[in-house]
């Protein structure tokens, strides 16, 4: 007993098998997409120096601009410039990202004269504490990322932003 295939059998087979890898080759580009963050290393653990000794640093908040070499990003690799509010708390180095929480504005260490030490983001008068809290009552929504701050032979490196331990 041979069971044979009828035509429509067959054409069904067909356009289903067909039907079955356009759908597979259209879906795999998205599902690779989805998943490959997941797959790629974490360079996480690299600090950018700078060119601040700790000695010097005081319990006043200094601008220190970095630049981060060959960032890749995608295909295309480019020298990304960052910036950073540091000071000494005690022997503890604290450096605080300058990124506003409300809109992503630059915040700026007594850059209002009424509120001279605190940090302030001139787009929509957002102030923040010296440790970065944001003070209640403003627009800011959380307080100041903070970078990782390592000293190697008296130099200051600094490394991903995390966020905020000091409230």
């Amino acid at each position: 007993m041979s069971k044979k295939v009828s035509r429509r059998q067959f054409l069904s087979y067909t356009l289903m098998g067909t039907g079955g890898f356009m759908a597979s080759a259209m879906l795999m580009p998205m599902v690779r997409f989805a998943i490959d963050p997941v797959l790629q290393a974490s360079g996480g653990g690299d600090f950018i120096p700078t060119e601040h000794k700790a000695d010097d640093l005081t319990e006043e908040p200094v601008r220190v601009d970095f630049t981060i070499k060959d960032r890749q990003d995608a295909w295309y690799k480019s020298d990304v410039s960052n910036t950073a509010w540091v000071y000494k708390e005690g022997d503890k180095i604290i450096a605080l990202s300058p990124v506003c929480k409300h809109l992503g504005c630059t915040v700026n260490w007594g850059g209002d004269p009424a509120h001279a030490n605190e940090f302030f983001c001139p787009c929509h008068a957002g102030r923040y504490l010296k440790n970065g809290e944001n003070v209640k009552g403003t627009p800011p929504i959380g307080p100041l990322d903070e970078y990782e701050v390592e000293v190697v032979d008296g130099l200051v490196y600094l490394g991903k932003t995390i966020p905020n331990t000091l409230v």
